[in-house]
């Protein structure tokens, strides 16, 4: 475990790190510092030089704190704190390194399984996305910097009025740990902006076109406009140039650094005319930064009249004017205004309203100045334009149990010219080309009108006001995807017959027509199950790829297992392919087995799977094939040979790359219909839901350039809420997201909702599970004995600990990965956990188990995570409970693993909603006990339980036997496995034996 900090001193930034591994050296030496070999590798400088200093940290008890209980437990409460210094091994890193080495930090905080970005690196981080912002918005200025008595030419952040709420949340969240060198004397703001101003000056450097080196410049200002687009920035000039140069730029910056530090700005008001011949008019405020409501009209600030009570005094009269003359270079309207000595605002006819509306507020607005424009024009993007709307019908007939109409089927379209939603006569929109204005007043409403947009309309209406087009135009303009005819966009599509009840459906899943539960399922589903099945009937009827991304629990195999059942039952010939880590490939036969016994299954995997011919042809007798993200890739010559009346992807997010291997082999996939299965649609970026809609309707958010372009990198990078909204609405017709804590879901579930996880092993698994099946058979005595006795119960622990892990059963320490398709599973399943922000008690009956399972989950999500076992003192156990029930507690942890003993009586943790049975006890009354420590009085969500078995391993054949006598459970099973022991060497024999589909043998 690495956790790693950022530390700035004298313009250098450097990172140093503290791991759980306790080092030794000389007296004031940090014991948990990182060495420099650790930092060189996390940072990619092979070569960078290392060197030591005394940071000033909390201590106590004459040690120094662990910045988090990942490297070492707190001090007790009691335990008085101070700062002191302790020597640590530094990294220094270059600037162009800088805004590389804090955008590796990834939402969840890590740099690499075991590598946690600590508070002071993610603190970093998120001033970096500001600074990026600034940049995208283009908020920057050049100027000079020195460093290190070295003159360079520096680009820095503009902070704007409006930008500073956010600059002084992040200056308030600046964790104390950002300033530990004992020299420090540098101001937290100055800091602030220091780091704002690198991450800039980085970002625009790169973007910039490089430049030659020139040794000789015809002026100071020539080398500086030079080297502002050169690699480092350096300039080579004297002492009084540098100054002149400094104060020349100072000079220059002055009126935007005068504009900064006021608590008001220039407003602008675009008022509409009184009355007929009336002109339009901008009217000047000014406008109060930290409550935009308060505005104070320039003729009153001209005039002294007295105000009321302000909060920050009004500004000098030369800030006003020096606004003024900023504002007059964006707009001719204010320049103009500036022949009166003291300007209250300008008139200005229709063409110059209009510019102003759709140019000037704009430029105005990335200015820093206010604008306040007509509500009719703000609201709703602009509908009170001229725009189309439309009457589609068709001819083809539609029901949602026969989905018969496509997204190809015709649609006749009649279309009107619009004002919002007021429908203009031909004469009308003539009238309003005969006034050649570009805003013009209709049935009391204003609206813009562009001249171009209006003729091609007119020549439109003249030719042909109505269009054949098809389904999927009708949805795409529905949507606000695409244009209508002339270049016109559509304010509203009045769908009639088939059409409106398509539409309704796709666009409104809460509304649909749900659908009876096919012939052949076995199983009874929910309400809300129920619905998820008919949406995905319907858009496997229409052709249309379906996303369904339902919390884990809700049910995605069941809905998805009942669809294929219907196609089947619909006469489907062709097989379905099913495509899943291998890690739940046995869970999904189970399923199957389970809930569509009728189905015909073949699973595609092992050494000995058919990737001959011949597939092809035992196809023609399976109704579903089940196989795994790696043989996707592998075996892609043979499966996309194959005609699949579907693909199902299980936990899409595995071709969220859309470069990776594994996401071109799905798309080149030939099937009917495609259905995406994943609790998390969005694991990092907007960017994971591209390739996935790329998997199930291709082009339908564009191209991967233009999907950057118009969404990632506004929503990622400038957090535009708008792009948000409109990606939501792309998706929406094929992404059906419900969570835990919808409330209609909340009333489908039980309060104790119970399933297995099947596991499959891996090949060492298997192997080691073999090795002691031989072992226990060939030395197993016959009849009832002590020694027996011994033998079986120690070979059935053996067994489940190789089930667990191999490295349990080795007595191993060090990572989990990659080894045991439990442990594959259940951190698949813990990731969703804490993305949802859930909370999940694990049990397990080894304690050496719990301390891998800790140390792993630690590793792997950068979360701390609990232990209770035995050897806990009551009083760390009282306080590790009421850390985990304390949902207020910002950094309270989410997993809390409990040996099966410990556990057993005397917790009340109704903080979870996951009950996680890592091993099982077979003991149901033992295991209930166990959850019962969440779902008990107090319990105010429904609880997840989830019971992990692997299958063709004795772990399948006892909770199989544990199931058929369930009524009699405690009185035949017992306590344990011990009656295990009283059954005769063949049946032993039965019950330990290894199935060949227990192994994920590819």
């Amino acid at each position: 475990m690495l956790i790693v900090q950022l530390a700035y001193r004298d313009a250098q930034w450097a990172v140093w790190g503290e791991t759980g591994t306790t080092s030794a050296g000389p007296s004031g030496w940090h014991s948990f510092a990182a060495d420099g070999d650790a930092l060189r590798s996390i940072v990619d400088l092979p070569r960078a030089t290392g060197f030591h200093e005394p940071l000033v940290l909390p201590t106590a008890n004459s040690l120094p704190i662990a910045s988090s209980p990942l490297i070492a437990p707190g001090p007790d409460a009691t335990a008085a704190i101070t700062l002191e210094p302790w020597s640590v091994t530094l990294l220094p890193l270059p600037s162009e390194k800088l805004f590389e080495f804090v955008s590796k930090v990834l939402v969840d905080g890590l740099l690499a399984p075991g590598v946690i970005a600590g508070t002071t690196l993610k603190y970093w981080a998120q001033v970096a996305r500001f600074a990026r912002r600034l940049v995208a918005r283009e908020q920057f200025l050049p100027g000079i910097a020195v460093a290190e008595k070295t003159l360079r030419a520096c680009w820095r952040g503009l902070i704007a009025a409006t930008d500073r709420p956010r600059f002084e949340q992040l200056l308030a969240a600046m964790p104390g740990a950002c300033r530990v060198f004992q020299s420090d004397s540098i101001s937290p703001s100055v800091l602030l902006t220091e780091f704002i101003d690198e991450i800039v000056d980085s970002a625009v450097r790169t973007s910039l076109p490089s430049q030659a080196r020139r040794k000789k410049f015809d002026s100071v200002h020539d080398q500086w406009l030079h080297a502002l687009q050169s690699v480092d920035g350096a300039m080579k000039v004297s002492a009084t140039e540098a100054t002149a140069l400094a104060r020349t730029l100072e000079d220059w910056q002055r009126p935007l650094a005068l504009s900064n530090n006021s608590a008001y700005r220039l407003c602008f008001r675009l008022e509409e005319p009184l009355g007929p011949g009336d002109p339009w008019r901008v009217s000047f405020f000014l406008q109060a930064i930290d409550d935009p409501s308060l505005l104070i009209a320039m003729a009153d600030f001209w005039r002294a009249r007295r105000q009321p009570k302000l909060a920050a005094p009004l500004p000098e009269r030369a800030f006003i004017l020096m606004s003024l003359g900023q504002a007059a270079k964006l707009s001719p309207i204010v320049e103009r205004s500036l022949n009166d000595a003291t300007p209250t605002g300008a008139s200005l006819d229709g063409s110059t309203a209009h510019k102003f509306l759709s140019e000037t507020a704009l430029l105005l607005e990335q200015a820093g100045f206010g604008v306040l424009l007509p509500s009719w024009w703000t609201r709703g993007g602009n509908r009170n334009r001229l725009a189309l709307t439309t009457a589609a019908a068709t001819k083809t007939s539609f029901s949602a149990s026969t989905g018969a109409l496509s997204l190809d089927a015709v649609v006749q379209f009649d279309w009107r010219a619009a004002l919002g939603d007021v429908e203009l006569s031909l004469q009308e929109l003539q009238t309003i080309a005969d006034l050649k204005s570009p805003l013009v007043q209709v049935r009391g409403q204003w609206i813009a009108v562009n001249a171009e947009e209006l003729q091609n309309a007119l020549a439109f209406w003249k030719k042909k006001p109505q269009t054949i087009g098809t389904v999927r135009d009708a949805l795409m303009m529905e949507i606000g995807a695409q244009d209508g005819p002339a270049g016109l966009r559509v304010n509203k599509i009045t769908a009639k017959g088939a059409l409106k009840s398509f539409l309704d459906q796709l666009l409104q899943p809460e509304t649909f027509t749900e659908q009876a539960v096919p012939m052949g399922f076995q199983g009874q589903m929910r309400p809300y199950q129920v619905r998820g099945f008919s949406w995905l009937a319907f858009l496997r009827r229409v052709g249309l790829g379906a996303c369904l991304a339902d919390d884990m629990g809700l049910g995605k195999s069941v809905q998805t297992l009942a669809m294929i059942q219907q196609a089947v039952n619909e006469g489907e010939t062709r097989p379905v392919l099913l495509i899943c880590p291998m890690s739940v490939v046995g869970h999904w036969k189970k399923e199957a087995e389970r809930f569509t016994p009728g189905l015909r299954i073949l699973v595609h995997h092992g050494l000995d799977r058919d990737r001959s011919t011949s597939l092809k042809k035992k196809l023609r007798t399976i109704d579903l094939m089940i196989s795994s993200y790696s043989l996707l890739h592998r075996d892609e010559a043979t499966l996309t040979k194959i005609d699949w009346a579907g693909v199902v992807l299980d936990e899409a997010q595995a071709i969220k790359n859309a470069e990776s291997k594994t996401a071109q082999a799905a798309q080149r996939l030939q099937a009917g219909f495609r259905i995406a299965l994943t609790g998390t649609p969005v694991e990092n970026h907007v960017g994971d839901l591209w390739s996935i809609s790329q998997f199930l309707n291709p082009g339908w958010l564009g191209t991967r350039a233009s999907f950057r372009r118009e969404f990632l990198t506004p929503i990622q990078v400038e957090g535009d809420e708008d792009a948000m909204a409109r990606l939501k609405t792309r998706t929406g017709p094929f992404l059906l997201r419900r969570l835990k804590t919808d409330k209609s879901i909340i009333a489908d579930l039980p309060e104790k909702l119970e399933n297995k996880v099947y596991c499959t092993l891996t090949k060492e698994q298997a192997t080691l599970y073999q090795a002691v099946v031989d072992s226990l058979t060939a030395t197993l005595p016959s009849g009832e004995s002590i020694r027996r006795r011994g033998m079986i119960l120690g070979a059935l622990s053996k067994l489940k600990q190789v089930c667990n892990h191999p490295a349990q059963f080795l007595g191993e320490s060090g990572p989990l990965a990659n080894r045991s398709g439990k442990v594959a599973r259940f951190s698949e399943m813990i990731g969703e956990v804490l993305q949802a922000g859930d909370r999940a008690l694990v049990f397990t009956q080894f304690t050496e188990m719990g301390e891998l399972l800790r140390s792993h989950l630690q590793e792997s999500f950068g979360r701390e995570v609990l232990y209770l076992h035995g050897g806990v003192p009551m009083k760390k156990r009282q306080e590790m409970v009421a850390r985990f029930q304390n949902t207020q507690l910002e950094d309270a942890p989410q997993v809390f693993l409990i040996s099966l003993k410990a556990g057993g009586t005397g917790l009340t943790l109704t903080a979870a909603n996951h009950v996680f049975h890592f091993d099982r006890w077979w003991n149901p009354a033992v295991e209930n006990q166990a959850t019962d420590r969440a779902f008990r009085i107090g319990q105010s969500r429904n609880v997840q339980v989830h019971k992990f078995v692997c299958i063709g391993t004795l772990e399948e054949k006892v909770d199989e036997m544990i199931e058929r006598k369930q009524s009699v459970a405690s009185r035949v099973v017992g306590t344990g496995e011990g009656w295990l022991t009283e059954m005769s060497n063949r049946d032993l024999k039965s019950i330990i034996a290894l199935r060949p589909d227990a192994v994920e043998d590819e």
